[in-house]
């Protein structure tokens, strides 16, 4: 697929977080170089600037553990707007921003997908599954509503934006995970997503779950949209986010998932989530995440020959 043309797109969001400081994570990325770093790679890069919230009226839910919902319904309108305009005509890369973020991005490169008659594939790298739903979060956090949301399941009726298009779980691949809570890990069970933990990986390697789950979007004629949270990778490499989880991905480990990624030709768009510039130190967090996103785009680290995907 064609990816000459690559469109940032900033989200302050942080609303959807228990910390501040996420809403700094678009400038740190741009500071970081991503822009320069794409356009040495022969690339065209477009930035539109940073998105703003659609203004949303009262919204009432029987969770009193959630917070600012208002606001988060009205940034995930807004980007699922900008998703979807974005993704007609580029690729886009979304700056985040927290996790929430994704409820609008995948929701409006779905939309686009299903006028393509493609189906749309998600590869969530996180530490969380992020499955709660509405009723099901104790922390009130709405980072970790968007996957249950994106999937179809219910309790967000009336209360997030009508989603388009859902995406069925055997569409859905998880990555990195090591904080799953009980509710998430009873659905995950039951709905059947593929979920990969450290343990997986430390068993069988990183490659192998994605080189089957990119096969499967390869004979789907499929869309891969991606989400890239920064506590997927260690935090001893990546300081820069509220949610440190120790055994995360490695910097190898890491930019072999982006490697394969690039090598599959499948991939359509991306996020970028959770960098939270005020926890990180000299930058080196969004130094990596602008590392990775280049090796998605085609940059190797060795100066070797790899074979394509496939």
């Amino acid at each position: 697929m064609d990816i000459s043309h690559c469109t940032l797109i900033g989200a302050r969001v942080e609303t959807g977080a228990s910390q501040t400081g996420c809403l700094m994570g678009p400038d740190a990325f741009r500071t970081a170089g991503i822009a320069s770093a794409l356009e040495a790679l022969g690339l065209k890069v477009s930035d539109l600037g940073d998105v703003q919230p659609a203004k949303i009226g009262p919204v009432q839910h029987a969770n009193s553990a959630i917070h600012d919902l208002e606001a988060t319904i009205g940034w995930i309108s807004s980007l699922q707007t900008a998703a979807y305009e974005a993704a007609s005509n580029s690729f886009p890369i979304f700056l985040g921003g927290d996790h929430s973020l994704s409820a609008g991005t995948v929701a409006g490169v779905a939309q686009h997908s299903a006028q393509m008659n493609q189906p749309q594939f998600l590869l969530w790298l996180d530490a969380h599954p992020d499955l709660h739903t509405l009723a099901t979060t104790d922390s009130g956090n709405l980072h970790g509503t968007p996957m249950a949301y994106l999937s179809g399941q219910p309790g967000f009726e009336d209360v997030y934006p009508p989603l388009p298009h859902t995406i069925p779980p055997e569409q859905i691949c998880l990555i990195g995970l090591r904080s799953v809570d009980p509710a998430e890990r009873a659905l995950i069970a039951e709905a059947g997503y593929s979920a990969h933990d450290m343990r997986t990986i430390d068993e069988l390697g990183i490659a192998a779950p994605l080189r089957e789950f990119l096969s499967k979007v390869k004979a789907a004629n499929g869309r891969l949209h991606v989400s890239l949270d920064v506590d997927f990778l260690d935090p001893s490499i990546a300081p820069a986010v509220g949610t440190t989880v120790p055994g995360g991905a490695t910097f190898r480990e890491a930019h072999l998932v982006m490697e394969m990624l690039h090598d599959s030709g499948v991939v359509t768009s991306l996020d970028l989530v959770e960098l939270n510039p005020f926890l990180d130190e000299r930058g080196r967090t969004a130094k990596l995440m602008v590392d990775l996103t280049a090796s998605l785009f085609g940059r190797r680290i060795f100066d070797r020959k790899t074979q394509s995907f496939g």
